[in-house]
């Protein structure tokens, strides 16, 4: 394996990019259309480029859970993938199963915020989240009183970690914002697990946490992108229509406003 800093690609890229989840509102994205703008693949979403042929530009994983229940999807994802993005988690669990897979491949390393490293501690998250609040390169809330708010935030420069947010697409807006893209199109974020994902079903399907996450991570933390993130320069937009996240906070659009945006960007 080799190991790249991802800080050598950060604000390498500008104008738009595509994140495709894994919600079952992906499978009616038009993926060959648009597949000349720069796509983030997240997880099983893989499955999508690998069944069009499309290489996407990042592949996406940090769910150490999603390699032992999903092992010939994330294999493909090495395949295909231009670029990689994994947590530590989920090379530690791709090795122990398959210890070549990564032989000779180039892999961007990426964290969560305030994990130790060598000869640095983690801090307590009240201690991080008030140091977080005097860096130009991160939103975060702060509280005394509870731990969750604590790790409520975001990050623009990935190689100081990335806020979890509960969800990946989370994530990937942070990586987006990363390598410089201005402009966010959201595929198949319907954060509903009673829909399930798009590639499971039946008995085949992994039980997922976000009804037990959507309102103390998950939304908190796209709220806080919302004030704090999203502006004149960045703007993140959603093409999942029956998505969980309310139109007011992250704007719902169809094809034909996103074919008009593009139009006129």
């Amino acid at each position: 394996m080799n190991s790249l800093d991802i800080a050598n690609v950060q604000n390498s890229q500008r104008g738009d990019v595509f994140i495709i989840a894994s919600g079952p509102s992906a499978r009616e994205f038009p993926l060959m259309q648009y597949s000349h703008i720069p796509m983030l693949a997240l997880n099983g979403s893989v499955r999508l480029f690998d069944e069009a042929g499309i290489s996407p530009f990042f592949y996406m994983c940090d769910d150490g859970s999603f390699v032992r229940n999903r092992l010939p999807l994330l294999l493909r994802a090495v395949e295909i993938s231009q670029n990689l993005a994994l947590s530590p988690g989920v090379i530690d669990n791709l090795l122990r199963l398959q210890e070549r897979a990564l032989d000779d491949v180039g892999i961007y390393r990426f964290e969560r915020v305030n994990r130790p490293g060598e000869n640095k501690p983690a801090l307590s998250d009240r201690c991080f989240a008030w140091r977080a609040r005097q860096d130009s390169d991160m939103e975060c809330h702060f509280s005394l009183l509870r731990q969750k708010p604590n790790r409520i935030g975001f990050c623009r420069n990935l190689a100081k970690g990335y806020f979890s947010g509960r969800t990946i697409p989370y994530a990937g807006i942070q990586l987006a914002y990363h390598l410089g893209f201005s402009r966010v199109f959201l595929v198949g974020v319907d954060l509903d697990s009673s829909l399930g994902r798009f590639y499971e079903q039946g008995a085949d399907a992994v039980p997922s946490r976000l009804d037990g996450d959507y309102f103390d991570y998950i939304l908190p933390c796209f709220q806080l992108m919302a004030r704090r993130v999203v502006g004149e320069h960045f703007a993140v937009y959603n093409l999942s229509p029956n998505s969980r996240l309310p139109a007011d906070l992250i704007p719902k659009i169809g094809i034909d406003q996103l074919d008009g945006l593009l139009v006129n960007s």
